[in-house]
């Protein structure tokens, strides 16, 4: 039997690293699409490179993305490429909006023409429910976001609802809550939280400015929320999926518990800085993920503590290697 193609767009990115490494695993061969840039960081993927097949196409060409479909006919597309950080679509709106929301049109306008039988993922955010309608959120709870780049998730999200209902595609989006990891970059304020908490234990920086403590989020681990992905193409019918893992926590909580795996009290180091707050902020997220555990069997497997361990524990041995320590 052929092995299963999968195109993955943001391949590497953090959740296109662990999905490609999945899906190896899985028996796949990968196709990895990345942007034509000067710098291409190949970090997260060094491991599987020379395992994947890598191709340049770009959500803002129309003409790449037919190109790779057509020359390497794949059997799934996983949509995860975008402008995906919140506080740079303030900054940069309608790049937000190219990337983010007509890109998803790209990609399908591009499966419906070359094979509509390709079955697709769309990579939708809980940032889509920003000031929260309903707690906890579900896959019907209305959205209403609160960044250029949530209402550009909510395009991409129900562009991809539409292709599925017009034209009898095989599309589904997971709405998937925050997920972290060793890979999240470090813009991130988790990964700034565990990274500055090692430097601090280590003697390499003395404070940590953060945005609003007192938001509140459904953080999971990446590795966990990749396999759901998975999960959603291997249905018998597409659906849409809330992917989370049902406790939230305060950014507070996020400091507490990093700074206390390298046994600091937290409040000597960290304050909340203007710089970092955004002009509106997302007060709290959490999901109900019972539909995925009920139609994919789905659970997440790290607990939030378990995460932040693992990333001050990657992040404490990458200092210590940079600095000689």
């Amino acid at each position: 039997m052929a092995k299963p193609i999968a195109l993955v767009t943001g391949v590497t990115g953090q959740d296109g690293s662990y999905l490609a490494e999945y899906l190896l695993a899985q028996g796949y061969k990968v196709i990895g699409m990345v942007r034509r840039t000067s710098t291409i960081n190949f970090e997260r993927i060094a491991d599987i490179q020379d395992k994947i097949t890598i191709v340049q196409g770009d959500l803002l060409d129309q003409v790449s993305l037919i190109d790779i479909l057509r020359e390497h006919q794949p059997t799934e597309v996983y949509n995860l490429a975008a402008q995906s950080f919140v506080p740079t679509s303030w900054k940069q709106p309608v790049l937000t909006g190219e990337f983010t929301a007509l890109g998803v049109t790209r990609m399908l306008e591009a499966v419906r023409i070359v094979n509509p039988q390709i079955r697709f993922y769309q990579a939708s955010s809980s940032e889509m429910f920003g000031k929260v309608q309903e707690v906890p959120q579900t896959e019907t709870t209305p959205f209403y976001p609160r960044s250029p780049y949530g209402v550009a998730k909510v395009y991409g999200h129900w562009i991809t609802v539409n292709y599925r209902e017009s034209y009898d595609m095989f599309t589904c989006s997971g709405i998937l809550f925050n997920h972290e990891s060793p890979r999240r970059g470090l813009e991130f304020s988790t990964h700034k939280v565990t990274y500055h908490a090692a430097k601090i234990a280590l003697g390499l920086a003395d404070k940590l400015p953060m945005g609003n403590l007192d938001s509140k989020r459904d953080w999971g681990y990446a590795p966990d929320y990749v396999r759901a992905m998975h999960l959603m193409l291997e249905q018998n019918s597409p659906d849409d999926y809330v992917i989370a893992t049902g406790r939230t926590h305060s950014v507070r909580d996020l400091c507490r518990i990093a700074f206390e795996c390298v046994d600091l009290d937290w409040e000597r180091y960290v304050f909340m800085n203007d710089a970092d707050m955004r002009p509106a902020d997302v007060d709290l997220l959490i999901g109900d993920p019972a539909k995925a555990k009920q139609k994919l069997g789905w659970a997440p497997s790290v607990t939030f503590e378990e995460m932040i361990q693992k990333m001050v524990d990657a992040d404490l041995a990458a200092l210590k290697k940079q600095h000689h320590l």
